[in-house]
């Protein structure tokens, strides 16, 4: 054996390894900023669709990319590059138009021209009805009080969407508003828990969102873990990860 070829069998394994972590990290980063960017769901707006502790993953590929949907929003450019618009029913990450900094979650339900108005908690766009049909209840388990029943509808939009939101109050701060006027270039979106959501029916707290502000499509759940309903999974406490981890929405898909 030549002397040292042991040492230099070493270091060369050593070498790959560090190269192979290196090319790992570079792709995962290549992903993370052009393709699929992971978020979690922190708080109860989107019931029962997301669920607080829900772990998704978003496509940057759906809308394009505007300067925030990179990290630290460079000015490099106006607009969107390889922009496609938004269907209607798309739940998408977008950043806040008041801050254009915090990462918030809605469905789109408002196209640009479009009139959205509420009355009596029902849903009109464009002066036509949105289809809503009871669904059953919704059982909520957060605040570590007793469960709470909340109503349940199927709502259909125009485009044959269909999906579930939560009626919890029969005359609730937002059961009664508008007419809004989407402007041109801009969305109007709204949570699936219609009466815990701040969104673009607060006009002072979301109002219509910007076609740049878009980040991209929610698209599967590839985790999920609560506490319960309002305390998000908690990766510190293994003691805790039996009873916290929701298998069953592993892997489900975001409608």
């Amino acid at each position: 054996m030549v002397a040292g070829s042991g040492k230099s069998a070493r270091q060369s394994g050593i070498s790959e390894s560090i190269k192979i972590i290196l090319q790992a990290l570079v792709i995962a980063l290549v992903v993370r900023v052009f393709f699929f960017q992971p978020f979690n769901i922190p708080s109860g707006s989107m019931k029962s669709t997301l669920l607080v502790g829900d772990y998704l993953f978003v496509s940057k590929l759906s809308y394009g990319y505007s300067r925030y949907s990179f990290p630290w929003a460079p000015n490099l450019f106006d607009g969107r590059l390889f922009g496609a618009e938004p269907k209607r029913g798309d739940v998408v990450v977008f950043k806040l138009p008041r801050d254009n900094e915090t990462d918030y979650i809605k469905r789109v339900i408002g196209l640009p021209g479009d009139e959205i108005i509420v009355r009596g908690g029902i849903l009109f766009i464009n002066g036509e009805e949105v289809k809503r049909v009871r669904d059953g209840v919704f059982v909520d388990t957060g605040l570590k009080g007793a469960p709470r029943r909340i109503a349940k509808y199927k709502e259909t939009l125009p485009n044959g969407v269909t999906y579930s939101v939560l009626d919890a109050e029969t005359d609730g701060p937002f059961d009664n508003v508008g007419p809004y006027k989407v402007p041109k270039g801009h969305y109007f979106m709204m949570g699936d828990n219609r009466d815990n959501s701040t969104d673009s029916r607060a006009l002072w707290g979301v109002g219509y969102v910007p076609y740049q502000n878009l980040i991209g499509k929610a698209q599967i759940i590839f985790f999920s873990g609560a506490v319960d309903e309002e305390d998000a999974f908690r990766w510190w406490a293994p003691w805790e990860w039996p009873g916290s981890i929701r298998w069953s929405r592993f892997f489900r898909f975001v409608r």
